[in-house]
């Protein structure tokens, strides 16, 4: 999630989504109220324990947040290395991903209807305006960096939604990755608290429609996500090269994308 959520275009949800956590994590994020806070302030210390470890899925959110954290730090350069020096490729194995994301995602809708085939129509069409919206100029000032993260954050837990391309839209993409690479703490700090705030609002709301409207939602993100995929299409396009081998690599990459999330998903279903 954390490779994915560092690229314009490919979302830490879908991953989520392809290696079977998905549900649990929005429930999880979404049970946080931080009512265990009400006993600290009585003195009962053994209630704050109880409550703080029934509250959060720890289980679920060290492995799972160390392992984000671990591939920011470390792939973020290697991530902007690709994209600035290979992008017709690098988007060509992203198409590959998110193509077979929308699919995977395809399969756990049981009932389909006219109603579920427009819900998915609506999404396309409305992700497909999106993200064929000019970045935003704007400052970097640490209140917008706040409300950038908030914003972004809630991109991120949605399967086909990029965070990394809502901070593209808002101008401040390449600024965080730089400052990422840099150890800004300050910025970095203040981006991540308010990523944390936004996160803890909307998965409320997402775990709820999970919850009770499973296969609209699925055939919303399943329109959204085919709508993203205006990005990767419109970087191949820009960026490769005339000759051949150009395009047939692209189009081994983007097979290679394609096949390695359906294996993925075959492997962590077989798991659970």
């Amino acid at each position: 999630m954390g490779s994915a959520d560092i690229i314009p275009g490919v979302s830490g949800g879908t991953i989520a989504l392809i290696t079977g956590i998905y549900e649990r994590l929005v429930h999880a994020i979404g049970k946080i109220n931080f009512k265990f806070i009400k006993p600290l302030f009585k003195g009962d210390f053994s209630e704050f324990k109880r409550s703080f470890l029934d509250e959060i899925d720890f289980q679920l959110f060290i492995p799972l947040l160390l392992g984000i954290a671990i591939a920011m730090l470390t792939l973020s350069k290697v991530i902007s290395f690709l994209l600035e020096d290979y992008t017709a490729i690098t988007f060509a194995f992203f198409l590959g991903l998110i193509l077979a994301s929308s699919y995977v995602l395809y399969k756990q809708i049981v009932h389909f209807s006219p109603k579920i085939i427009l819900i998915s129509i609506i999404g396309f069409v409305l992700a497909y305006i999106f993200v064929g919206l000019n970045p935003i100029a704007t400052n970097h000032t640490l209140p917008v960096l706040f409300l950038s993260g908030m914003v972004a954050i809630c991109a991120m837990i949605l399967p086909g939604i990029s965070g990394a391309f809502i901070l593209l839209l808002l101008g401040q993409y390449h600024y965080m990755l730089n400052a990422l690479n840099s150890f800004n703490l300050v910025e970095v700090i203040t981006f991540c608290v308010g990523a944390l705030i936004g996160i803890l609002g909307f998965s409320k709301l997402l775990d709820y429609l999970l919850q009770h409207h499973e296969e609209i939602t699925l055939a919303l993100l399943i329109g959204i996500m085919i709508g993203t995929l205006r990005i990767p299409v419109n970087q191949i396009t820009t960026n490769i090269g005339g000759s051949l081998f150009d395009i047939a690599f692209c189009v081994i990459l983007m097979i290679v994308g394609f096949a390695l999330i359906v294996l993925l998903e075959m492997k962590f279903k077989y798991i659970e």
